[in-house]
């Protein structure tokens, strides 16, 4: 009979910190999260995106104490101009754009951050558990995610809509992740896949660790950068695909967020009469969040793709001795 060779130092005890080893999930997440750290702090534009991010996070968390509040309940004269009080004007029915647009922003963020954080998980759910249990469920796990790529996503998002006429906040989340996590789990499925042989996973399958076990603290954990990468990039496209349904009037008229004030400054002619500002100030939010998202993702992409770090890292090497100096001292 053949006998079963057991690796060396397998009835060792494991030491704290190894992947594939009882206890290491903690001190994987750890070293995730440094690696994150260090990514944004090193890079200038992650870290440009990082502030402006958190400016955003701060308007939808006090917005009372930095515009009116709330805006609809204080109505002013009637499309005034930028003044004093009112910093972008008011406007054809008296309500004040600068206010609208600092409470738009709590409506907005949580689009994009619940519906990218959905998206992420169903993601992983589709790509990352596919990928590593393989057989029918690889087979028909990945069969919808390739329907879903091969469909015009927005499109597909507005026949979906169609079918919630001014739907409020949950129907339009919904939407948002069933259409947007199928390209994220291509990625992840990818990455999976390279994993799944490796020595530290083989190992834990030789301990007799339940698959659930594996994927959710062996897999998950080493693949920190590129989910993140994954959240970042489907927030972006959540932000702009939700502002332009309700641009176009598929989302809650009565809701408050800058996709809604496009809509309003739309119906309300601004362009034509004159008040650039009630369209042009929640649009620059709108791109100013999407910028926000994508140059945080430089950083994981850093993390991600070696190939980026050997690019940095040759372009170091040749780099006068003062600039790596300067570069060192930040």
């Amino acid at each position: 009979m053949a006998t079963m060779q057991i690796p060396a130092g397998a009835g060792q005890a494991p030491e704290a910190g190894l992947p594939g080893m009882p206890g290491s999930a903690g001190t994987a997440s750890e070293r995730a999260a440094g690696r994150i750290w260090r990514a944004v702090k090193s890079n200038k534009k992650a870290l440009t995106g990082a502030i402006i991010l958190l400016l955003f996070v701060i308007m939808a968390i006090i917005p009372g104490q930095i515009a009116h509040d709330p805006p609809q309940a204080f109505i002013y004269g009637r499309s005034l101009g930028p003044s004093a009080q009112h910093l972008l004007g008011t406007t054809p029915s008296g309500q004040d754009i600068f206010a609208q647009v600092i409470w738009g922003a709590r409506e907005t963020l949580i689009i994009a951050l619940v519906s990218g954080l959905l998206s992420t998980l169903l993601s992983m759910i589709m790509g990352i558990g596919a990928a590593y249990l393989g057989g029918w469920w690889d087979n028909g796990l990945n069969l919808i995610t390739d329907i879903l790529l091969v469909i015009p996503t927005f499109p597909l998002l507005i026949v979906i809509i169609s079918y919630y006429p001014h739907s409020s906040l949950i129907p339009l989340i919904a939407v948002l992740v069933i259409t947007g996590y199928s390209y994220g789990a291509r990625q992840l499925r990818a990455e999976a896949l390279s994993l799944r042989n490796r020595d530290f996973l083989e190992a834990a399958r030789v301990r007799g660790e339940r698959r659930f076990y594996i994927i959710f603290v062996e897999i998950i954990p080493s693949m920190t950068s590129l989910i993140m990468a994954v959240f970042l990039g489907t927030a972006v496209y959540n932000v702009i695909a939700a502002a332009t349904l309700q641009f176009i009037g598929f989302g809650d008229p009565n809701s408050l967020s800058w996709g809604t004030m496009l809509y309003w400054a739309e119906n309300g002619e601004a362009l034509q009469t004159g008040q650039y500002l009630w369209a042009i100030a929640p649009g620059l939010c709108i791109a100013l969040l999407g910028a926000a998202f994508a140059l945080l993702n430089y950083a994981f992409d850093e993390i991600g793709n070696p190939a980026l770090q050997r690019v940095k890292l040759t372009r170091r090497r040749h780099s006068p001795p003062w600039r790596i100096r300067a570069e060192r001292a930040r």
